[in-house]
């Protein structure tokens, strides 16, 4: 069995949104804002805007399917560094409805305004799911492997 080996403590960021589209419409610019703070912009390309319209389908869809009247939905992303991996970006949504898991939809051309979601997420994220969670809630995470953290700090190659 691998083990990682972690090259720092992770990042961590948790907000609980009302599960509106307002709430929703937040998550990008909160992700967004932390990713810079922890020195990650857009510079990165690719992986940096694909974490911006994962976290953006995810909170759609914790306000679509997953949302319970009077109840919010809770975001949370986080930055870890590891040998194996480098880094890597974890997006979770976590909603009151562990009753309505997502299922990635079959291969279909469609001309409707929705659906495609986790077909965006699949695409974009290096890996994504669901845990459930207690009381009947479930969580839908995705995992984005951002640069090598070699690349990013040559002190890191004898790590290796």
């Amino acid at each position: 069995m691998t083990t990682e080996i972690p090259l720092d403590n992770p990042r961590r960021h948790t907000v609980v949104l009302a599960a509106t589209p307002k709430g929703a419409c937040l998550c990008r610019g909160i992700v967004r804002r932390q990713l810079g703070d922890w020195g990650v912009d857009s510079s990165l390309g690719e992986p940096f805007h694909s974490a911006l319209l994962v976290v953006a389908e995810l909170a759609a869809n914790a306000i679509t399917h997953g949302r319970v009247p009077g109840r919010g939905f809770e975001l949370h992303i986080s930055l870890t560094t590891t040998v194996r991996r480098g880094a890597t970006l974890r997006i979770e949504v976590s909603d009151c409805r562990g009753d309505r898991l997502p299922v990635l939809p079959p291969a279909r051309v469609t001309d409707g305004q929705s659906g495609r979601g986790l077909v965006l997420i699949d695409v974009l994220a290096d890996r994504w799911g669901t845990d459930l969670r207690d009381p009947g809630a479930k969580t839908v995470w995705a995992e984005l492997d951002l640069a090598d953290p070699v690349l990013a700090d040559p002190d890191l190659a004898d790590a290796r």
